[in-house]
């Protein structure tokens, strides 16, 4: 059971990693959400069987989360008022904001 125990926690740390790696605020947030509203509402279950079915419906999840994730990071986009920070178009290699004035 410790080791069930352990598993899941690492499940979960890797599912938030994996999530924060969105490039998408509103994808970021959602796969967040997605993530601890599953753990809360499983977190009593005992049955082992159904344990280990929710580990592997974790595993395909955390899989399908990578995809994603990776798919995301082809297509930047400009940060939201919400994200907070420096404001405007993303430009450079890094990834940095730049200001830029409108004209006309």
């Amino acid at each position: 059971m410790v080791d069930t125990a352990f598993q899941a926690r690492s499940l979960y740390r890797n599912l938030l990693r994996f999530s924060n790696r969105f490039s998408s605020y509103n994808f970021r947030e959602y796969a967040r959400r997605r993530t601890r509203d599953a753990f809360r509402e499983y977190k009593n279950v005992e049955d082992p069987r159904k344990i280990q079915e929710l580990m592997q419906k974790g595993l395909k999840e955390l899989q399908m989360l990578k995809r994603q994730t990776m798919i995301s990071q082809f297509f930047q986009m400009d940060r939201l008022v919400v994200e907070g920070g420096a404001s405007g178009k993303q430009k450079g290699r890094r990834g940095d904001i730049v200001r830029q004035k409108e004209l006309g």
